[in-house]
């Protein structure tokens, strides 16, 4: 990944979006590079990959329900969320090349499939209102309610 990406590149990638199948070729490149591929089994990669979900939820454990856009949070904070958050995507993206899953593809192919599971007018109908993460006027999460939410 040294060679592949320049300071001008990776300035270009930091600034845009950055597609599935270019963090693949790099995370790819990046293990060639250092001779990590011997070490990259599905079962390797998977582990780490919890081991990641579990730094993540590190920065939650304690907080409570937080309300979108993190207004509370320390620039620091965020930054932390943002390091946990990219070791996670990193690892899975990791793993699906090693198992050969185009994950683009299949995430796509997900939402196809939970679009026709969870259809807007049912769930409408299901739910009654809006779903809300975080209710300030009610004090409660979601979570503390009898509904079941539907699951990506």
């Amino acid at each position: 990944m040294d060679n592949l990406i320049t300071q001008t590149q990776t300035q270009k990638f930091l600034r845009s979006d950055v597609a599935l199948t270019d963090l693949t070729r790099m995370l790819a490149e990046f293990a060639r590079e250092r001779n990590w591929e011997s070490f990259h089994s599905p079962r390797n990669l998977l582990l780490a990959l919890v081991g990641e979900v579990g730094e993540l939820l590190e920065i939650f454990q304690w907080r409570g329900e937080v309300p979108p856009g993190l207004p509370d949070w320390s620039a620091d904070e965020k930054e932390h969320l943002e390091e946990e958050l990219s070791d996670v995507l990193l690892y899975l993206v990791r793993l699906a090349d090693v198992c050969n899953v185009n994950l683009g593809e299949a995430a796509l192919e997900k939402l196809r499939k939970n679009a026709s599971k969870y259809p807007v007018d049912a769930m409408k109908r299901s739910y009654g209102s809006p779903l809300t993460a975080f209710d300030n006027d009610a004090g409660k999460s979601t979570a503390d309610t009898n509904l079941k939410l539907p699951i990506a």
